[in-house]
């Protein structure tokens, strides 16, 4: 499928092997989010004003008023 070329060859010893670590880390996040998926509901819910939580602020994307 891919044949190595001399220019591929150098870029991954000056930069490292970059598709080979996305490819990892892609493996990684679709292992993380399969366990998660897994969950129970009860587990699996994120609430307000836990730190993971991105703060609103009125006026940017929500609206404030009822339609």
């Amino acid at each position: 499928m891919f044949h190595e070329t001399p220019i591929y060859s150098r870029l991954v010893a000056e930069r490292g092997d970059i598709p080979a670590q996305v490819s990892g880390e892609a493996q990684r996040i679709h292992h993380d989010l399969a366990q998660v998926l897994r969950m129970p509901a009860s587990q699996n819910t994120l609430g307000p004003g836990l730190p993971h939580a991105a703060a609103h602020t009125p006026g940017r994307g929500w609206s404030t008023t009822a339609p």
